[in-house]
């Protein structure tokens, strides 16, 4: 299994106008990451956020938080390793099968 799977959440502390009553951005990212444990515990995994109005100082994250604006993508946005696995309402089977694309094993 790959040990460098890295999982970035696109979002903003404001809720996406089309996604009113689902849970912020960073909610889903603390969801998220407490399901990835629980479904293959003991896998290691990067999980990060980043706030689209306010990246870190890495090119390919501010490149992607300005794509998420210009393209009004649904956000949350989940990228794993650079794909989008989820938008909006993230979707777990989605995101867990792309995980066992990279030799993750349910436990």
């Amino acid at each position: 299994m790959e040990n460098n799977v890295e999982i970035i959440v696109y979002g903003a502390e404001q809720v996406c106008a089309s996604c009113v009553n689902l849970p912020s951005s960073k909610d889903t990212c603390e969801w998220l990451q407490a399901a990835i444990a629980r479904k293959f515990p003991d896998q290691p995994f990067l999980i990060s956020y980043v706030d689209i109005y306010n990246p870190p100082e890495v090119a390919s994250k501010q490149k992607f938080a300005v794509k998420v604006i210009e393209e009004d993508m649904f956000y949350p946005v989940i990228v794993i390793n650079d794909k989008v696995v989820g938008e909006g309402n993230p979707r777990l089977k989605t995101i867990f099968s792309e995980l066992e694309q990279y030799g993750y094993k349910e436990k």
